[in-house]
């Protein structure tokens, strides 16, 4: 079947069984790999991509659902020589180890700052709780986020 996709902006044709995870068609289709197969049952996000601006976990999300709406990869926010804030932001910070589930932290961060550009730190800590990193570089991501939302670096106010 033929599924019309729009990516970052750009409309895709993939000829694909409408029931395949929007991951494998993003990764082997697309050639945009910067969401991770992970766990494939949607528990540790690193496939998270942003599905009309909400943060979905696209190893278990049918390609067939995504047709004719929009959705954004870590590759649709910046590039290497002109990264978005905050890519630049987990960089600064130093929040990747292995990488891995990077990709997915900064989707799930994203999708959070695009509906609440300035949450508080229980919001942030909630809105990331369902992403997993097993190299346990979770305060610095939690610093890079606070960071593009202008909370202090290390959670509190004063």
């Amino acid at each position: 079947m033929t599924i019309s996709l729009t990516v970052n902006g750009v409309t895709h044709k993939v000829e694909v069984d409408p029931a395949t995870p929007l991951l494998y068609v993003l990764r082997g289709e697309l050639a945009l790999d910067g969401a991770k197969y992970g766990c494939g049952l949607g528990q540790c996000g690193a496939c998270t991509v942003q599905l009309d601006g909400k943060a979905i976990f696209s190893c278990v999300t049918p390609v067939a659902v995504a047709a004719g709406r929009a959705v954004r990869t870590v590759e649709g926010l910046g590039t290497i020589d002109h990264p978005g804030p905050l890519q630049r932001a987990f960089a600064e910070e130093q929040a990747a180890q292995c990488g891995y589930c990077i990709a997915g932290m900064i989707m799930r961060a994203q999708a959070l700052l695009d509906a609440n550009p300035h949450p508080d730190e229980a919001e942030i800590r909630r809105h990331m709780q369902t992403n997993l990193c097993r190299c346990g570089t979770h305060m610095r991501i939690l610093r890079a986020i606070r960071r593009v939302a202008g909370l202090p670096r290390d959670g509190h106010t004063a």
